[in-house]
């Protein structure tokens, strides 16, 4: 372990830090590739744990030509190689999980082993090593959909209706018990719907990559009416990185998102802007959830989030309009799809 004091500086805020080594599960992924950004610039060293199943390698490769990040390719679900990266680590940030919260509805053991028994692992190969601090990224659906709107940290008790927030909340409370047994200290994180450069997956880069492959009709899930919070990733990750400067309880529970929600409708209709594929036909299946687990309304309180001193840039249909305009740019459109 080394420690250095550095100044640093996001787009939001300033603080004097203490550098360190950090663990990113997920690191070459679209959240995780960001906050080793965010890591790098005031000066940690960071090791990447990632199998590169949906992460990819160019998002962190002028950190790995520089040294100052490496990457493990491996899967968290495999205990001693979890064990060989937390070596000499000082905090963990645990990003990792399954993407597809939809993948649940058809292996159903999906998240239970790359959720729950990896986060299991996580927090093991933490206390074999030694290691004390992690942050963990959970997320909105732990509510379940009849939790009051906007949702407050202390709402309970937490009844997911989907197989991934099931495991989130599982996670949760293996990170909660090995605080109280093994002393480490946690920040948990539930996440809005989080969107920026680099995505995936996700609702916007469906919409782009329906629209490329059809530019005359868009085949929307549901009825259009699902209505959600949307959180820019580069808001997220300074999120994370404040909360944490700016809190030092044993647990710390933290709603991250905006102050607002948009519609899938909306979503719809700014992607068909942005495309140009304006004779497209945006078609509803129906119903009033894209699918079996899906939430139809979620907005997360964050006052909580807002006491520490840290706002958003973005609202939600900023975040999205501006995660459009990138992702078309990161995926393509071509000017002879345009209307």
């Amino acid at each position: 372990m080394f420690w250095k004091i550095l100044f640093a500086k996001t787009h939001t805020y300033e603080f004097l830090v203490t550098t360190m080594r950090a663990l990113v599960t997920g690191g070459a992924g679209f959240i995780g590739s960001h906050l080793i950004d965010r890591l790098v610039a005031r000066g940690d060293t960071v090791v990447a744990l990632d199998n590169l199943s949906s992460g990819k390698l160019q998002f962190i490769q002028s950190h790995l030509d520089s040294g100052i990040v490496t990457h493990v390719k491996g899967d968290i679900t495999d205990f001693d190689t979890v064990l060989s990266a937390m070596e000499g680590i000082d905090c963990v940030f645990h990003l990792a999980a399954n993407p597809d919260i939809r993948l649940g509805t058809r292996i159903t053991d999906t998240d239970l082993k790359q959720g729950t028994l990896a986060t299991y692992n996580i927090v093991e190969a933490m206390r074999r090593c030694d290691v004390k601090k992690i942050a963990f990224a959970s997320s909105s659906v732990v509510y379940g959909e009849d939790a009051p709107l906007p949702t407050p940290e202390n709402h309970g008790p937490c009844m997911p209706i989907s197989l991934y927030g099931a495991s989130k909340q599982a996670g949760e409370g293996l990170i909660s018990s090995w605080v109280g047994t093994f002393g480490l200290q946690a920040w948990i994180f539930r996440f809005a719907n989080i969107i920026g450069t680099r995505g995936t997956h996700g609702v916007i880069f469906d919409f782009i990559h329906k629209l490329k492959v059809d530019p005359s009709r868009l085949e929307v899930l549901g009825n259009g009416l699902q209505e959600k919070s949307y959180m820019e990733v580069e808001d997220c990750v300074d999120g994370i990185l404040h909360v944490m400067k700016h809190t030092d309880a044993p647990l710390n529970l933290f709603n991250l998102g905006s102050h607002d929600t948009a519609s899938v409708r909306r979503i719809a209709e700014i992607v068909v802007e942005e495309t140009g594929c304006h004779e497209a036909t945006i078609e509803y299946t129906g119903g009033d959830r894209g699918w079996a687990g899906d939430i139809p309304r979620a907005m997360l309180g964050i006052d909580k989030m807002m006491s520490t001193g840290y706002d958003v840039r973005f609202n939600s249909e900023a975040a999205i309009r501006h995660t459009t305009k990138a992702l078309i740019q990161e995926i393509g459109i071509n000017e002879e799809m345009k209307g």
